[in-house]
């Protein structure tokens, strides 16, 4: 398609994760947020958790990676995202991280993922309206490895955990949505097919490419601007020139 060595393209692809990383760390700070949502998106590298040996292991980073995600309610900004595992590090790395972010008080919903619980304590300590949303699955009749996503949710119960939150805003349904939307955009997210990333740097590279042009150039369908220019934090429409010229940019 291209007359260009797939190598050449893939390394160009990682350079400019590399540039748009950067330029997201140094730009998304001071963020005057409201209600943020976090939540974690699964996808696997190399090969799926349950065929990785200890052979493989030794030499590349394989099996399950999850991506954590937090977003702006009000403007659908992605304001912080890491790839790692689901653990306890990684919830803390990522809540201190969007807190470090953040210009004021927040109200924010997660799951009932227990690492959350003292990554917020940790990062927020009482600064911080803090609400968990337990969704409550019915039974499903499919044996676990031949789904792909939970049995239908029943119902759900909100508690409120920190602070003071506003029940009606408990909810982390944009922050789901959102994990469709990468579904949707980047092929190595789909289930069932074979474009998984192959590298774990591609996977990050990939993902910054995404959360850049998420937030600065794709119009939101419900916002009506992108997301950065809803937080105020570009005053004009990104092109895909502007974002691949990032790599002209000095880091």
């Amino acid at each position: 398609m291209t007359g260009v060595a797939k190598n050449t393209i893939v390394k160009l692809l990682v350079e400019l994760g590399a540039a748009c990383s950067e330029y997201l760390n140094k730009t998304l700070v001071n963020l005057p947020c409201k209600r943020i949502q976090c939540d974690e998106i699964w996808a696997f590298c190399y090969c799926k958790q349950k065929n990785l040996t200890a052979k493989i292991a030794e030499n590349r980073i394989a099996g399950d990676v999850w991506t954590w995600v937090a977003i702006d309610a009000d403007s659908k900004l992605v304001c912080s995202w890491l790839v790692g595992k689901r653990d306890s590090g990684y919830a803390t790395e990522f809540i201190q991280d969007l807190a470090s972010r953040l210009a004021n008080r927040v109200q924010l919903t997660t799951d009932g993922h227990k690492v959350y619980l003292n990554a917020i304590i940790d990062a927020f300590a009482d600064d911080i309206d803090y609400a968990i949303l337990h969704k409550v699955y019915g039974a499903d009749p499919r044996p676990s490895e031949a789904r792909y996503s939970p049995a239908v949710c029943t119902g759900c119960d909100k508690e409120a955990v920190l602070g003071d939150p506003d029940m009606k805003h408990v909810s982390t349904s944009y922050v789901e949505r959102q994990n469709l939307t990468m579904r949707m955009q980047m092929r190595r997210f789909t289930r069932l097919a074979n474009a998984f990333s192959k590298k774990i740097e591609n996977h990050i590279a990939m993902l910054a490419v995404h959360y850049m042009h998420y937030n600065f150039v794709r119009i939101h369908q419900t916002v009506r601007v992108t997301p950065a220019m809803a937080a105020r934090i570009t005053t004009r429409l990104w092109s895909i020139e502007d974002l691949v010229n990032l790599m002209d940019r000095p880091l």
